[in-house]
């Protein structure tokens, strides 16, 4: 909880004293790693899905009880945040309000994406299926990927995503 207290204090400027208590992002992140996410793993039925959507309705967010998530993550704003079943999420990363980590409903098992660390995810980013971001990647907004992976150290943005920096060298590279 203080890994998540922190990224706040970390990524948001405008953050003073104890406002941290009225951030959305941290109402939803603690819900799912306090409660929904623990009933999940005991195999609690309905629950945690309940728990899931009411956290939704409060905040705008929307974490599967299934979804995983590391320490430190920031979600700023987040009206309209998705982050699904099997999404796996690494530590320090930022997402920004609208983003979507989905399936594209056509697969069993792991369908959704997997982020490594120090990832920022831009406003409106949609990623579609079980690919993999690597470490210290930044997605732009409006950024589109599905079904491809991205590598480590690298920028991605447009529809469909393209790498336009890698190992902090411009570049325009189709993700493959």
């Amino acid at each position: 909880m203080f890994e998540d207290i922190k990224a706040i204090y970390r990524n948001d400027p405008a953050v003073r004293n104890i406002e941290f208590l009225l951030y959305p992002g941290l109402h939803a992140i603690f819900v799912h790693r306090y409660l929904s996410h623990l009933l999940y793993r005991a195999r609690i039925p309905f629950i945690p899905r309940l728990i899931s959507q009411i956290m939704r309705f409060l905040t705008g967010i929307e974490i599967h009880p299934g979804a995983k998530i590391d320490k430190g993550l920031f979600i700023d704003h987040g009206m309209g945040t998705v982050i699904g079943e099997t999404v796996k999420i690494g530590k320090n990363c930022v997402m920004f309000h609208n983003v979507t980590l989905g399936g594209t409903g056509k697969e069993k098992g792991k369908r959704h994406p997997s982020i490594g660390n120090n990832v920022f995810i831009g406003t409106g980013a949609i990623l579609l299926g079980a690919m993999k971001i690597g470490d210290n990647v930044k997605i732009g907004a409006d950024t589109f990927i599905m079904n491809k992976n991205v590598p480590k150290n690298c920028t991605v943005t447009g529809t469909p995503g393209r790498i336009v920096r890698l190992n902090n060298k411009k570049v325009n590279i189709k993700l493959k």
